[in-house]
């Protein structure tokens, strides 16, 4: 079993007060409703619906954890790292108490969260740097933590369209800095999956794990 594959549910938090402590790297995912985030979360962990395990219809305000473990020399299993799935956003005029409700909960798991390692920001490759991904991606630059720009539904590009915006959110991440990374992804089609597993990797530094894990 990879690392990725053994994810499971640990808990859903509505509230700040609910977050766990902070014992080992998080890793997040974020992006708007429609771009697929949970997909990826699924595909890179082999798991159909892991990233629904916790979600309740309807409530969509959560932040979900999901343990990454591996096995030890004793033959017991060590927490490695979490997969964070902050909530969905699909709003670009949406009312000032839902804008603030998310703002509130999320700016606040940015802001305390001295383990975060790195945020994967899922958007549309048809529709990349939307004025909502744009307000998403303002929101996380608030803290210098690395980001990696997941260009999900890649397969329903043609090869230039897949150049074009290659391009574009390359060309957006050197506005940024060093510490943003693109890449072409499909989860439909599972393709771009080992170039995202080995960038979550590299951020949790875990070299043994990179071994283990191929």
């Amino acid at each position: 079993m990879s690392l990725f594959e053994s994810a499971r549910f640990r808990l859903s938090a509505s509230e700040l007060k609910g977050l766990p402590d902070m014992q080992v790297p998080e890793i997040a995912f974020a992006g708007r409703s429609n771009a697929g985030k949970s997909t990826t979360i699924n595909v890179l962990t082999r798991q159909g619906r892991l990233a629904f395990a916790s979600k309740t219809p309807g409530r969509t305000q959560l932040i979900n954890f999901f343990s990454l473990t591996q096995k030890n020399e004793e033959g017991s299993r060590d927490h490695i790292a979490d997969l964070v799935d902050l909530p969905g956003y699909g709003f670009a005029k949406a009312a000032e108490a839902t804008r603030k409700t998310w703002s509130d909960l999320i700016g606040g798991y940015l802001a305390i969260r001295e383990n975060l390692t790195g945020i994967v920001v899922v958007m549309d490759a048809r529709r990349p740097f939307m004025p909502t991904d744009e307000w998403l991606i303002q929101f996380l630059s608030t803290r210098p933590v690395r980001l990696h720009f997941l260009l999900n539904k890649a397969d329903q590009l043609n090869n230039q369209g897949k150049k074009d915006v290659l391009r574009l959110a390359q060309a957006r991440a050197k506005q940024m800095g060093p510490h943003v990374s693109v890449q072409l992804f499909s989860g439909l089609k599972r393709e771009g999956v080992d170039e995202l597993r080995d960038v979550l990797l590299h951020w949790i530094n875990r070299e043994e794990i990179i071994q283990q894990d191929n």
